[in-house]
């Protein structure tokens, strides 16, 4: 039988309880069935020492909707060449607190506050990044210089 699930503040602290714990410093609770859906819906929890590698997405159907449902998040778009060409900061109940971003924009964000979720959705399958969607003038995600790259992310919010 299937049965309706709530998102209420007893999900979302779960969630954010569960992203404290990981290494990542983030959690994803999906609400698709399996990857090879064609819709991703998920709520992603994300602590501020999580690092997300600055990517785009190349497939046309990739674009992504985020919504901050608890916390604070900065979102940072970038060019070919790594300039940061935005910032936005998006809250919990504030004017701004969500963003669609096209296929094809470098993008990454960076959590400002303990307990943040937001809600993601996205055209499925799932499938790994490919080369070209890795920022090239960014640090992968567990290499060297991550850390460096981290907190200048997390300084365009005035954070450290």
């Amino acid at each position: 039988m299937n049965n309706a699930l709530l998102i209420d503040q007893a999900l979302l602290a779960r969630v954010s309880a569960e992203a404290k714990v990981s290494p990542r410093q983030r959690k994803n609770l999906n609400f698709h069935g399996s990857d090879t859906d064609s819709a991703h819906r998920l709520l992603n929890a994300i602590e501020p020492e999580s690092y997300l590698a600055p990517h785009r997405h190349l497939d046309p159907r990739k674009d992504e909707t985020m919504i901050v449902l608890c916390g604070r998040m900065g979102i940072v778009l970038f060019d070919e060449a790594g300039k940061v060409t935005q910032t936005h900061v998006l809250e919990a109940g504030s004017p701004v607190c969500g963003i669609t971003i096209p296929h094809g924009l470098f993008h990454t964000l960076v959590s400002l506050q303990s307990g943040s979720v937001m809600f993601e959705s996205k055209a499925g399958p799932y499938v790994p990044l490919e080369a070209d969607e890795r920022a090239p003038w960014a640090s992968a995600e567990g290499c060297d210089g991550v850390g460096a790259y981290a907190v200048t992310l997390r300084k365009l919010f005035g954070q450290t």
